[in-house]
């Protein structure tokens, strides 16, 4: 069992409530009943205006829908490059890209410290794409998601620190 935040904590970090057609990806079962759970007791309130669709990790390639927010969960750096490309073909113009990951130098998750996916492999894999890294949440004491987006769908130049946490 993974100690998530609080989930009302969480969505409104995510942005999830802006997200018209959302994705998550081989999200744990906790977070997923957490968020799908959430947005359809939220009902009118403004929270996702379509279901959140979930899928696992291995079946990311038969989805051929297109998302405006997408909430990747992957820990390990084996066999990520593919994941990380299938999801970023899903992101529609404008959209975000979530990817969580697990913390380098915490004990807790599944996957060695040395074997775990962290932020400067996401900058490189989503470079070439013109994705740029903007900002990080934190959504458990061992797990951060970090933000992608296209940089004219960015609030400012670019140029300013990342905001999170």
């Amino acid at each position: 069992m993974i100690p998530f935040r609080n989930p009302s904590e969480i969505r409104g970090r995510l942005e999830l409530s802006a997200a018209t057609h959302a994705l998550l990806v081989g999200a744990p079962p906790e977070l997923e009943a957490m968020l799908i759970l959430q947005g359809e007791d939220a009902g009118s309130t403004g929270f996702v205006a379509e279901p959140m669709q979930a899928v696992a990790t291995d079946a990311l390639r038969s989805v051929k829908d297109h998302f405006d927010f997408i909430l990747l969960w992957r820990e390990d750096r084996v066999g990520s490059h593919a994941v990380l490309e299938a999801a970023r073909k899903r992101l529609l113009p404008g959209g975000r890209l979530w990817v969580a990951t697990a913390m380098k130098k915490v004990q807790g998750p599944r996957v060695p410290g040395a074997h775990r996916l962290n932020l400067e492999d996401l900058k490189k894999a989503f470079a070439k794409d013109g994705l740029s890294y903007d900002r990080e949440v934190r959504l458990s004491a061992w797990h951060t998601a970090y933000r992608f987006v296209l940089p004219d769908s960015t609030s400012g130049s670019g140029s300013e620190a990342p905001r999170g946490r």
